[in-house]
């Protein structure tokens, strides 16, 4: 059950009126495998999530800092902190697959600028819909707080609150959800979202009487976690799998877009499903094919007309979230949608040169034949590890 204050009747506003705050870092990512630079590419949440949202045609305020050393043009101008520079993540990842394929990856933070405080937040806008999707800790408790204030649901993606980066090589570590410093605002937002591994990190059932949880399960698809002790499984979408980077923040930047639109809960978690199953066919930053995107814009408003009586009202006047008549339908027009164009890639790669070097990789890039833009000024500055050195 989401609280009325939390979560506005999508049936009862019209969607090009809402509108939706990103709140997190732009970010230099490096990708590495068997102390070989693979790529460089733009990174952090933001970019990932306005990715989707701007693909779906939806207005946004994106608040991101960068350094001078940025390297990337992007749709919504980050801040410049002229005495700080980019954040930066390497990626390591390693060179053996599990049976579906996929490697573990280590994180590390090398670089960290500036935090976003509640002072770089509009101070004159309200919002629909916030979202705080931070990687590199940037987001701050007072920064939330803040969001809380100005937006009338807020979505905090886990890893913004929960990650700490160790002292000496900036390795990405997570710390239990009550030691976070964010636990007492959990029952002011609509929406946590976490990742299986990261929801270790937290009291599943404690946390879903504060607020509602998505844990998503990668190709197992995700589940909703509702206040009122409903829980429900969303399908998920196949996809062979390149680069996990982002998947997760394309995901959530789908299931807000659903919402925004008007669908269900549960049909708007399916949208987000798709869109982090084109993100891990990909390097870095999906290029999203113009025929899928058309051809699921169409089935989202198809949708959303059929979904007229999708939320009711309760006696309590809050809102209960069903699963909708004709929701594994939804699922299979999106699917269709996605066959037009294999994991929404074939324009990308008419672009991108091959990559002799890439080719010749196995596992993490063995299915990938294009190579992504690198940076003019590569920020991968230390020495190049060689295959016997530990990340």
């Amino acid at each position: 059950m989401v609280a009325n204050h939390n979560h506005k009747d999508p049936q009862n506003s019209n969607h090009n009126k809402h509108s939706v705050l990103i709140v997190g870092n732009y970010c230099h990512d490096v990708l590495l495998q068997n102390g070989v630079v693979l790529a460089e590419t733009l990174g952090g949440a933001a970019s990932f999530i306005s990715n989707v949202i701007n693909a779906l045609s939806i207005s946004c305020h994106l608040v991101a800092k960068v350094g001078r050393d940025f390297e990337y043009e992007t749709g919504h101008d980050p801040v410049v902190v002229p005495a700080s520079r980019t954040t930066v993540f390497h990626a390591y990842f390693g060179s053996i697959s599990d049976h579906d394929g996929h490697q573990d990856r280590v994180l590390k933070r090398v670089r960290a600028c500036d935090p976003i405080t509640p002072s770089d937040l509009p101070g004159d806008a309200r919002f629909d819909y916030g979202m705080a999707v931070g990687v590199g800790g940037e987001i701050l408790p007072e920064t939330l707080e803040k969001m809380v204030e100005i937006c009338d649901t807020v979505f905090v993606d886990i890893q913004s609150i929960i990650r700490v980066f160790d002292g000496v090589d900036g390795t990405v570590n997570l710390v239990p959800l009550k030691d976070s410093g964010f636990y007492h605002l959990l029952p002011r937002i609509g929406f946590l979202k976490a990742s299986s591994e990261e929801a270790l990190f937290m009291e599943l059932e404690e946390v879903r009487k504060m607020c509602c949880v998505v844990v998503t399960h990668g190709k197992e698809g995700c589940e909703l976690y509702l206040r009122d002790g409903e829980m429900m499984k969303i399908s998920p979408f196949s996809a062979n799998q390149v680069d996990p980077t982002g998947a997760g923040d394309s995901f959530l930047g789908g299931f807000v877009a659903g919402l925004v639109q008007g669908l269900a809960m549960p049909d708007a978690a399916l949208l987000g499903n798709l869109f982090g199953s084109i993100t891990v066919c990909q390097i870095g930053l999906p290029k999203f094919d113009s025929k899928v995107l058309q051809r699921v814009k169409d089935e989202v408003q198809r949708r959303q007309m059929q979904c007229v009586n999708c939320c009711e009202r309760r006696d309590d006047d809050d809102l209960k979230f069903v699963k909708p008549a004709g929701h594994e339908q939804f699922h299979a027009s999106l699917c269709a949608a996605k066959l037009i164009s294999t994991c929404g890639i074939q324009d990308c790669r008419k672009d991108l040169p091959s990559s002799p070097a890439l080719s010749g990789e196995q596992g993490f890039l063995s299915q990938y034949n294009g190579q992504p833009k690198l940076l003019h000024s590569p920020v991968y500055e230390e020495p190049i590890q060689t295959g016997h050195s530990k990340p």
